[in-house]
């Protein structure tokens, strides 16, 4: 059984003022087994939209949450506000929590439990695998995340994850805090995955969850430009850039 404090949630944020405050209500209301403590860390990346206006009332509205904010004064890059974000981070683990509704908090119990039961050290929220709810959506996302990117990581790095992309890892922060992470777009994932692969007799978990997932004109992100340089990033640091 391993028992720990405080859980640091890393919310990367960049032009979410219209549903900012429902997924920091939902991250507010949820309650983390054995009382863990929450410690929520929101990077703004330079939103162009009221995203810090909205953020500052909600902080100035609810004072027993423990938020700690910070803004970029330039775009760098969802990678570059989860690097502040854990640079930051005080709690004796870590979750990236994007600042959209695609991922349900509710679920942060299910990814702390083989931490806690002393089975992992790094555990990943798999959209693929288990009984709950997933938006059916882009075939050829699906196809891309599962059979291309998330094939290719677990070839190189010889695990067998289900979904190298999932936004939902758990981290020990002190291990995390080590690793030098350069990706400072959605190239995140594929580095991170490579270089923790590495740490010498790490446990890696993966739990099922649910997805809401946007599509592009409910606000999505990611495109195809980001595949390629994902699969750049699976070649780079498992090859080329192993530090």
């Amino acid at each position: 059984m391993i028992n720990f404090r405080k859980l640091s949630i890393l919310i990367p944020v960049y032009n979410e003022a219209r549903t900012i405050h429902l997924i920091l209500n939902k991250v507010k209301n949820v309650q983390l087994i054995n009382s863990i403590e929450k410690e929520l860390i929101l990077v703004n990346d330079c939103s162009t939209d009221n995203t810090e206006s909205v953020l500052k009332e909600y902080m100035e509205a609810n004072p027993g949450l423990n938020i700690q904010y910070f803004r970029h004064e330039v775009n760098q890059g969802k990678g570059a506000a989860i690097h502040t974000a854990i640079s930051k981070a005080t709690g004796e683990y870590l979750i990236v929590q994007d600042a959209d509704l695609e991922y349900d908090p509710e679920e942060y119990n299910l990814l702390l439990k083989p931490i806690i039961d002393g089975f992992a050290d790094v555990v990943y929220g798999s959209r693929f695998i288990g009984g709950r709810p997933r938006r059916v959506m882009f075939f050829w996302h699906s196809i891309g995340n599962q059979l291309v990117l998330t094939f290719l990581s677990n070839m190189f790095t010889n695990l067998n994850l289900t979904d190298m992309e999932t936004c939902y890892k758990v981290f020990h922060t002190s291990t995390l805090q080590k690793i030098r992470l350069r990706e400072k777009r959605f190239g995140f994932e594929p580095e991170v995955t490579a270089k923790i692969a590495r740490v010498p007799e790490i446990r890696i978990y993966e739990v099922g969850i649910s997805y809401y997932g946007r599509t592009y004109a409910e606000g999505k992100k990611i495109n195809w430009k980001d595949g390629f340089r994902a699969i750049y990033c699976i070649f780079k640091y498992n090859l080329f850039s192993r530090k």
